[in-house]
């Protein structure tokens, strides 16, 4: 006998096929009841959408230790969109098994890549994305907005003065600093500045352990955003991806960074309308090649934040928390060097105090200056190694003027 409360989720998300919250209720309840195999295709469904979901793979999980069929994640997709469950069959003793064969002839030879076989409703990509931010949401970095905006933004806004003066819509913007700054964050805001799509790049979307695939997936990234122009093409950990040839010379990685380099050059103008964005932890490691005239040829380097861009921060981190008596000026100027990712720690660890101090005395109470001074006494800034190898970078390998931005703030700290 059905579950009231379940057929009633289900009439919900029926009506709703595209609320993955209720969605997901609706599979966690099945799971109780063990119904795996329906669980497993609302999970999957949710998965369609949001891969990294990490709810629905834990549901995922518990569903396929209930019973589900250990099927194919694409089978399970395409029967999540509605498709019949033709590979599904009922084995003696009434529990579901999988039939191989009958999937095999539902999937045919051939699964398209990801990037081009899920088009969503407005007609973009799947994982490509509209931002709904802007540089004005970005707190302090004057330096490097205006920097953003002459090299990158003004050109790309302006298209007749960018034909008039000659200037080539060929090339990126090369983004590099220590682990926490904003760099993805920046990214994004450039995507709202231009109103432009956005396709965020990880190392795992690239790298494949077939020979050859890695290149083909490189491609298709491409593809997907050329096809979704004006967009904005961020790639993250781009010295992991375009590393020194010179350094991985018996490397199957030496395919995957030529393949970089065609896409890059975009022959016969195929990357109009593609605005190519990188960021790295490590310049330095990045194959010559790729900072070229005509590929990432201009550098920003994005630095812990400012005094105004660090209160900015804490503001953002602490704003829904319950807090009393701060004076976020005085917490930023003692955070100097710290960056965006240790500012977050600062208010999670002064939220952390508070709570633990309400949980033993009984009396809730709330976050003070004090708890936020414990925090920051008490966190090293993580961007201290990272300067410290800038600094023999910058004393000893910037010959061609590439690390002037970092020079200059290496001198502000006195670390010259």
């Amino acid at each position: 006998m059905d579950d009231p409360l379940i057929t009633s989720i289900q009439g919900a998300v029926e009506a709703s096929p595209d609320d993955v919250h209720l969605r997901l209720h609706l599979a966690e309840l099945l799971v109780d009841a063990g119904r795996g195999a329906e669980a497993v295709a609302h999970a999957a469904r949710v998965l369609s959408a949001e891969p990294g979901n990490q709810a629905a793979q834990r549901v995922m999980s518990g569903a396929l230790g209930h019973g589900a069929p250990a099927a194919d994640p694409v089978v399970l997709l395409r029967q999540a969109d509605g498709d019949p469950p033709a590979a599904e069959r009922v084995a003696t003793g009434g529990e579901p098994t999988f039939d191989w064969a009958a999937a095999d002839a539902e999937l045919g030879e051939v699964v398209a890549p990801m990037f081009v076989s899920k088009e969503p409703a407005d007609g973009y990509p799947a994982d490509i994305e509209r931002s709904t931010i802007t540089l004005a949401d970005v707190g302090g970095m004057q330096q490097v907005k205006e920097r953003l905006e002459v090299s990158f933004l003004l050109p790309m806004r302006n298209p007749e003065l960018r034909r008039t003066y000659g200037k080539s819509m060929r090339g990126g913007l090369l983004m590099y600093g220590p682990p926490g700054c904003g760099k993805t964050y920046i990214a994004r805001a450039v995507a709202g500045e231009l109103g432009a799509a956005f396709l965020s790049v990880a190392l795992s979307d690239v790298l494949d352990m077939f020979v050859g695939q890695s290149e083909r997936n490189l491609h298709d990234i491409f593809q997907a955003a050329r096809g979704a122009a004006p967009c904005v093409l961020f790639l993250d950990e781009i010295d992991a991806l375009g590393l020194k040839r010179s350094q991985n010379r018996n490397s199957p990685a030496r395919t995957t960074v030529n393949q970089l380099l065609h896409e890059l050059d975009g022959v016969d103008d195929l990357n109009e309308g593609v605005f190519v964005l990188a960021a790295t932890n490590h310049p330095w490691d990045v194959d010559e090649a790729l900072r070229r005239p005509g590929r990432l040829d201009r550098t920003l380097a994005v630095l812990p934040p400012d005094l105004q861009a660090r209160e900015a921060i804490l503001r953002h981190h602490l704003e829904r928390r319950p807090v009393e008596g701060i004076d976020l000026g005085a917490l930023a100027r003692r955070t100097e060097g710290f960056t965006g990712a240790d500012l977050a720690l600062v208010a999670e660890s002064a939220a952390e105090y508070a709570m633990v101090d309400s949980a033993r005395s009984g009396v809730v109470r709330f976050i003070g200056m004090a708890d936020l001074d414990r925090a920051v006494h008490e966190i090293t800034p993580s961007a201290g190694p990272w300067l410290e190898t800038a600094r023999t970078v910058v004393e000893f390998g910037n010959r061609s003027g590439e690390y002037d931005d970092l020079r200059d703030y290496l001198k502000s700290r006195r670390m010259l």
